[in-house]
């Protein structure tokens, strides 16, 4: 049956792939970015998260029912624009989604692009709500100002923000007929791989070391257009870490689980 996604970021990386594979299992897309593009898209509308008003008016402009959104879009950790990545990988999101749940048929899907970097939440989360608490762009350099953050930590922090807005949202979501679900990529090869090698350094690079290569946006894509699909209808609320096994080679190693391993 065809259906019809919505893809923020669509113009490259995961979004770029995402809409590929959508296209090619004969669905329609309407892609959503700050720059233009007619790939692998039945639709392009132009969208600066980084704009509220630009926000509003993409969401005013949809003018048939979705079957599931990807909150795909995001900024990478670089100096100088602490507060925007904030914006356009949280609050701008939040407020797209909440633009857009008109749209939205029974049974729809959302699917926020979180990352690995978002999995230390559980040390952050008065951080995370105070940084849920605001509602305008103008708020975010006094807030990072006051919070002393930066890039890299405004890009941890918006990650962290997108997981817990996920599991908050979920039961509201399920009253409404829909399913929420984040997903946290780790270490992968798209344009701006170099901005988390500059920003996570050496972690990084072990990380990738261990689990053989860097994830590749496809790999993201195929996961992220399955729980769109509606043969993940019992997915809701969970965070699904596609990252090579990183996080868990990292969690063996904090929690010295050696003496659980397969014997040689």
């Amino acid at each position: 049956m065809t259906a019809t996604y919505a893809i923020t970021g669509v113009a490259s990386g995961i979004g770029a792939e995402l809409a590929r594979i959508l296209k090619a299992d004969g669905h329609r897309v309407i892609g959503f970015d700050l720059h233009e593009t007619d790939r692998n898209i039945d639709l392009f509308v132009p969208l600066d998260l980084n704009d509220p008003d630009a926000i509003r008016a993409a969401a005013a402009s949809v003018s048939e029912p979705l079957d599931g959104l990807c909150n795909n879009a995001g900024l990478p950790p670089r100096a100088g624009l602490e507060a925007t990545i904030l914006q356009v990988n949280f609050l701008g999101q939040r407020a797209f989604t909440q633009a857009m749940l008109p749209h939205l048929k029974a049974g729809a899907s959302i699917v926020n692009m979180a990352s690995r970097a978002g999995h230390g939440w559980r040390d952050n989360i008065a951080q995370v709500k105070r940084l849920a608490g605001l509602t305008r762009r103008d708020q975010l350099d006094g807030f990072v100002a006051e919070e002393g953050i930066d890039a890299t930590r405004c890009y941890n922090l918006s990650k962290e923000a997108m997981i817990l807005w996920t599991i908050a949202v979920t039961e509201d979501m399920v009253h409404r007929g829909f399913r929420i679900n984040s997903l946290s990529p780790g270490g992968i090869a798209t344009g701006i791989l170099d901005d988390f090698k500059r920003a996570f350094g050496a972690q990084m690079a072990r990380n990738v070391e261990r689990a053989g290569r860097p994830g590749s946006p496809e790999e993201i894509a195929e996961i992220a257009a399955f729980v769109l699909s509606p043969e993940a209808n019992w997915l809701k609320g969970a965070d699904i870490a596609i990252d090579g096994g990183m996080g868990a080679f990292n969690m063996t190693d904090m929690l010295g689980l050696d003496c659980l391993k397969l014997s040689a």
